[in-house]
């Protein structure tokens, strides 16, 4: 069964693709730089959230986010999509959680248990799914994927900004939980696969 943020994304791909592809046509570059540069603005959503500036964290992300796209965008357009560039990606976006979370837990919105919680059920959700696939199963299931969860995160920064800070700490405790549990999930769905 296919999770709700799969059959978002293919909705959403003709229009980010006509959004993508005009700045993938203008940014001739190496798409490793894009992506290397992805989670220096994640740093500065860590700063934002450590100095109590929860838009500035929410803007961060998003932006990030959106280099995160971007790189792969570039790579397609222009033919320079590679093993290692995939490699490399998955790579900057662990760096760039942990790197948030660990802004938030300066921040003091979550004590320092919560905060290696929500860096541990994060990479975790990512480790499934490679380990899965370097078995040969498919593993792109999951209510809390990455993207899933970068919105979450904004969204609790933006509810944080207007309602308080307790509401964003809710928000850590919650994102947590829908990990852990996208764990659990992507174990039964693979399990089924490799019986």
């Amino acid at each position: 069964m296919k999770s709700l943020y799969i059959i978002m994304l293919q909705s959403l791909r003709p229009l980010l693709t006509k959004i993508l592809n005009p700045l993938a046509r203008n940014l001739n570059i190496n798409p490793n730089i894009v992506t290397i540069v992805s989670p220096f603005v994640a740093v500065l959503a860590a700063y934002g959230f450590a100095n109590h500036d929860l838009i500035l964290g929410c803007v961060a992300i998003l932006f990030s986010g959106f280099l995160d796209v971007l790189d792969g965008a570039v790579a397609r357009y222009h033919g320079r999509s590679s093993r290692f560039g995939a490699f490399l990606d998955s790579t900057m976006d662990r760096f760039a959680d942990a790197i948030i979370y660990i802004g938030i837990i300066f921040g003091g919105y979550c004590d320092w248990f919560v905060g290696i919680l929500a860096i541990h059920s994060a990479i975790t959700v990512s480790y499934v799914r490679a380990r899965a696939e370097s078995q040969g199963a498919e593993c792109n299931i999951g209510i809390a994927e990455r993207a899933v969860r970068m919105i979450i995160l904004m969204i609790g920064a933006i509810i944080g900004y207007l309602l308080g800070d307790i509401y964003f700490t809710y928000i850590i405790y919650i994102l947590v939980i829908l990990s852990y549990f996208t764990v659990g999930q992507r174990i039964m769905y693979v399990r089924r696969q490799l019986k």
